[in-house]
């Protein structure tokens, strides 16, 4: 006997391709930033951090968080202005070089046991993405070259945003991706690929994405280009610094058979070459950053 035609099939949606695991990549880049030692590197930026505490006025007794702290430049730029600071960093090693800093200078009181006229700074560790602090506990919220490379960008200004109270100031210093530093991780990304489907941090570095993060209708935004020299004896003295002690570098390096990383490194030399304004027995290489100073809505709904 004949069987009745059986109805097609509905056609199944595709599958939806599976984003980056953010999880796993941050794991990766904990161990990046914990290789080699940053201190030796960050320290020679506090400048940028001096420069962003005036321009974000922080001003004494307002409570200021520094994100993504690394060893501490804007946390010392802001607890010198008088200003009580919480110090963040997902990677406690920067935070005890922080930590040291501060006790060097006479800054390393906690505040849940200072009066409140001493100079306070408090060390946290803690995740961008997952800030571990009420709404509105800030006045001012400070990120030099940190938050910018957390994974999950809209997620981290969002946090960055939410913990700063109606009025507050939100102050970051980002590469931008013309300039030096931009230019090295171009460099760096032809011999290691970055992880598929990341949003590159160096979108943190271009003003309309910016905005785009932080909602344009919402904040007031001053948005400056600067420039911050690395200097070094040399290109060469420059590449072995870097190689040794910046993770990203450490780490890339590292992962290099002996001819790969010969032509990272020769790359990396004809990148100083070409922003290097010392000439041929030193090196000063100008690296553009964006300072951002934005300023949260008066009043209303976090959004």
């Amino acid at each position: 006997m004949t069987q009745p035609a059986q109805p097609a099939p509905s056609p199944q949606p595709a599958s939806a391709t599976p984003g980056p695991d953010l999880a796993a990549i941050k794991q990766r880049q904990q161990a990046t930033w914990a290789s080699g030692d940053f201190a030796v590197v960050g320290v020679t930026l506090q400048i940028v951090g001096e420069l962003l505490a005036e321009a974000t006025d922080v001003r004494a007794g307002e409570r200021v968080l520094d994100v993504a702290a690394g060893n501490g430049n804007a946390t010392l730029a802001a607890a010198r202005r008088f200003a009580r600071v919480t110090s963040t960093d997902y990677v406690p090693a920067l935070l005890e070089k922080g930590r040291a800093r501060a006790a060097a200078e006479g800054l390393a009181v906690d505040f849940r046991e200072a009066d409140a006229e001493a100079l306070a700074v408090d060390f946290r560790e803690a995740d961008a993405e997952a800030l571990p602090f009420p709404d509105a506990s800030f006045d001012v919220a400070l990120s030099t070259f940190g938050v910018m490379f957390a994974p999950d960008q809209a997620r981290a200004a969002a946090e960055i945003r939410r913990v700063v109270r109606p009025g507050g100031r939100i102050g970051m210093a980002n590469w931008t991706p013309e300039g030096f530093i931009g230019q090295l991780f171009k460099a760096v990304g032809k011999h290691i690929a970055p992880p598929a489907g990341l949003a590159s941090p160096l979108l943190w570095g271009n003003e309309d994405h910016v905005r785009q993060l932080f909602g344009a209708d919402a904040l007031q935004a001053r948005i400056t280009r600067r420039v911050f020299n690395f200097r070094y004896a040399s290109p060469t003295h420059w590449v072995h610094v870097f190689r040794d002690y910046y993770g990203p570098l450490n780490r890339a390096f590292a992962a290099l058979a002996p001819s790969a990383a010969d032509a990272l490194e020769q790359d990396l030399l004809a990148l100083i070459d070409r922003f290097n304004t010392a000439g041929p027995d030193s090196m000063v290489a100008p690296a553009e950053y964006l300072e951002i100073v934005l300023t949260r809505e008066a009043a209303g709904a976090l959004h």
